[in-house]
């Protein structure tokens, strides 16, 4: 086992090493002349943007000052979006280079031949042409001396150096300006997006009941109160009778986000908020996060269930508390209950969802996806989930994931925007 990992991580780092050379080479090198200046400052940002990515996620694994973690998250995880994008322009460019290329010498030949006309040849007299006479030079004929490269006019250094500089310069202001928009999509705040879901056992009495969900906030050295304070009004607007916090509300320890969770306890609902646990709490020190959501206000469900008027409410903990002995119990939280009632249940990871239609629950509201938070990353996330984002029924089952309100690692989000959603539910009997 330790040899097929050994050979993996080798795969993976001769790719990289590979991929960031070619993009060096695409980037600074075949967009100059000559050895210097430039080539050297592309060295080192490309050298310089990885050191400050593996220094942001050590430091942040590894418990460091916290105004380490922050010097170092942002210029880090930055890069690491921005070499992605960077990479796929390249690889693009690489498409789009012998095309551009051919595109140019077809307007080079048209306009040769329209600024050079042919020579009309001067009549020659029959006495006058001999055997011996060299044939005149033809427009076509190239001197013996010429300095004209193998490949001809039309393949010179000025045409290849143009085309590199077009490629490469797409493809980074393609990169930059993906990066930035998508960061800034996230600091403005996530969106309010509602979704309307019917149960068959929901009474009357309820419909139109709003649950306001929020999953994935990654408060940490990145997104702190300020993106708190913004989720937590985005909320309030919304006026839900209950808030549904489900899993990844931090990345780090109490004592370095405390104040950046502090804008929680203002959260406001008829019925409350409750939450559950994501895998990342189980980084951070779940424990201590779940005795301070309760101090905030919010109410933990760790593998509970609580009987709200007119439906049940219950919550599990994350798949990945089982290495600390605290993972999912779904007959702890819904074993004794009541099946003739309709049941919401919270659950990090929609992969849950299995063991939630075993159990007859109604709706399980679920995040963790990030709805692939940066494409082309959803192909890969679509693989590992039942479902991606969205509403979808399972059996007599419907599972809810949303995208999520903020970011992990990078913090653009591309081609998966930000979300807080209101599941409004709806009574057949209505």
């Amino acid at each position: 086992m330790v040899i097929v990992f050994a050979l993996v991580a080798l795969l993976v780092l001769s790719v990289l090493v590979v991929g960031n050379w070619w993009m060096w080479r695409r980037l600074f090198r075949d967009t100059t002349r000559a050895p210097g200046l430039v080539r050297r400052v592309g060295v080192v940002v490309i050298a310089g943007g990885w050191a400050l990515t593996i220094g942001g996620l050590v430091a942040e694994r590894t418990g460091a000052p916290f105004w380490l973690q922050q010097v170092l998250a942002w210029p880090g995880f930055l890069w690491l979006a921005l070499a992605m994008y960077l990479m796929l322009g390249v690889l693009a460019g690489e498409l789009v280079r012998p095309l551009l290329r051919r595109w140019l010498e077809r307007r080079a030949r048209a306009g040769e031949a329209e600024a050079v006309p042919a020579p009309e040849p001067e009549p020659v007299p029959v006495a006058a042409a001999g055997p011996a006479d060299p044939p005149p030079p033809s427009a076509t004929d190239t001197p013996a001396d010429s300095t004209t490269p193998p490949g001809g006019p039309l393949a010179t250094p000025t045409r290849r150096l143009f085309v590199s500089r077009v490629i490469a310069g797409t493809a980074a202001a393609a990169a930059v300006g993906t990066v930035g928009y998508g960061t800034y999509g996230v600091l403005r705040g996530p969106k309010v997006k509602r979704v309307t879901v019917p149960l068959a056992k929901l009474p009357r009495a309820a419909h139109g009941y709003r649950i306001a969900v929020v999953s994935d906030v990654h408060l940490g050295p990145v997104l702190g109160r300020g993106f708190a304070q913004k989720v937590v009004d985005t909320i309030n607007g919304t006026q839900p009778d209950l808030i549904a916090v489900v899993g990844d509300l931090v990345d780090g320890s109490v004592k370095d986000l405390g104040p950046a969770a502090a804008p929680l306890a203002g959260l406001r609902a008829r019925h409350g908020a409750y939450f559950v646990t994501g895998n990342h709490e189980y980084f951070s020190g779940a424990e201590q996060w779940i005795e301070e959501v309760r101090r905030l206000g919010l109410r933990p469900l760790e593998n509970a269930r609580t009987e709200l008027p007119h439906f049940d409410l219950a919550g599990v903990n994350d798949v990945a508390g089982e290495s600390e002995g605290q993972g999912p119990d779904f007959a702890k939280a819904l074993g004794d209950r009541d099946r003739a009632r309709a049941c919401v249940l919270l659950a990090h990871q929609p992969v849950q969802i299995h063991d939630a239609v075993d159990h007859g629950v109604d709706l399980q509201l679920s995040g963790h996806t990030h709805g692939g938070q940066l494409w082309p990353g959803n192909l890969v996330a679509g693989l590992a989930n039942p479902t991606l984002a969205g509403l979808e029924r399972y059996g007599d089952t419907q599972l809810y994931v949303s995208r999520g309100a903020g970011a992990w690692g990078p913090p653009p989000r591309v081609g998966a925007e930000s979300d807080i959603t209101v599941i409004e539910l709806a009574s057949r009997q209505a």
